[in-house]
């Protein structure tokens, strides 16, 4: 199990639940559009915020808006992106970060990297050390004969290595590759020569379309291993859809704390109601319901949306609530018991009706 880290009010590693990121993608240093932005994510789901500090505007930036978020009450998580400047992520830091994200090869010489350390040490603000494939140093490259898996897991290590040597061990590390495979092999290989939390992801995933997919599966399969403490799922699209898709992942998993699992049948010969229709209006009736589970902290429940009698109460049966559509009706159930018939412009009420009854 890997060791726990702190970062703001957010316990990553050690069992803690997997801590859902994404990154802004405005202009750091444009102050009412970075607040903007971070308040849409926190208000969808998103528990740490990454911030690119390209330069010492964005820095000072940061404080300003670190402290009207504390104002408002918004206590998430800031982490810099830092890459080529030392004094960056110092005053970065000394503004307000929870956590910097650098990797020690382009930070320069061992000296800039130890007054990157010796402020985090300071202030025990934990060191995200990144490594992807698009950026991995020459020296690995040209060992390995091209971006690998073990040239991935030796970078990091070596970086991780850097910054334990200057008698520091808040650490977080993350080894993403834009191929699935390599990104797998990678952190199976990584988890046995370190105990570090894992940040993990695709890097460079793609469209909203596409990047889901490839998310879905790399993120999925190191999940189901046990592997990985913090996410961000990284989509060519508005971040907000990075937090809403790591949320899908997470509850697919049963790995999201007092969530809905949505459950529909994709219909056949058979159906007599329109399905489609009502599987999304329960969804959509779903969401403010599933946040006051988590305002709450109540434990998950599964739904089920069917088209028939067939494989409603039946194939539904571990279910906590549903409905199988008939025509013009449809029957309510509860762990597999029929309750009753509904009328069909009356089934949606009626099943979220149930629902708030039963959780509350």
């Amino acid at each position: 199990m890997s060791r726990v880290v702190q970062i703001g009010d957010i316990k990553i590693g050690g069992g803690n639940p997997i801590a859902i990121q994404s990154m802004t993608n405005c202009d750091s240093r444009d102050e009412k559009a970075l607040l903007n932005q971070i308040c849409e994510l926190t208000d969808n789901g998103c528990e740490i915020v990454r911030v690119a500090i390209p330069d010492m505007e964005a820095a000072d930036n940061l404080l300003v808006v670190k402290k009207k978020l504390m104002a408002a009450g918004n206590r998430v998580p800031l982490v810099a992106d830092i890459h080529f400047d030392y004094k960056l992520a110092v005053a970065a830091m000394k503004n307000g970060a929870d956590k910097v994200r650098i990797n020690p090869g382009n930070i320069g010489s061992i000296e800039n990297v130890k007054k990157v350390v010796d402020c985090a040490k300071e202030r025990n603000i934990p060191i995200r050390v990144g490594v992807n494939s698009g950026s991995l140093e020459k020296k690995e490259i040209e060992k390995y004969s091209g971006v690998s898996t073990n040239g991935l897991v030796e970078s990091a290590v070596n970086s991780l290595k850097i910054i334990e040597d200057l008698g520091y061990d808040n650490l977080v590390v993350s080894i993403k590759s834009t191929d699935i495979l390599e990104n797998y092999g990678a952190h199976k290989l990584l988890v046995e020569r370190t105990d570090h939390p894992l940040h993990i992801g695709i890097t460079e995933s793609g469209t909203l379309e596409r990047g889901k997919i490839k998310s879905a599966i790399g993120i999925g399969a190191l999940l189901l291993n046990g592997i990985g403490d913090t996410m961000r799922v990284s989509l060519t699209s508005d971040p907000v859809n990075e937090v809403i898709f790591a949320k899908e992942i997470l509850r697919a998993l049963g790995l999201m704390k007092s969530s809905i699992e949505l459950i529909s049948c994709p219909t056949c010969g058979r159906t007599r109601i329109n399905l489609e229709k009502l599987a999304n209006e329960v969804e959509e009736k779903l969401k403010p319901v599933e946040k006051e589970m988590k305002e709450k902290n109540l434990p998950s429940i599964k739904v089920a949306v069917m088209g028939c009698a067939v494989n409603g109460p039946g194939e539904a049966r571990e279910a906590d609530f549903g409905v199988a559509g008939g025509k013009g009706e449809g029957l309510l159930f509860r762990k597999g018991e029929i309750l009753r018939k509904v009328p069909e412009d009356r089934i949606v009420d009626e099943l979220i009706s149930l629902i708030k009854d039963n959780i509350r």
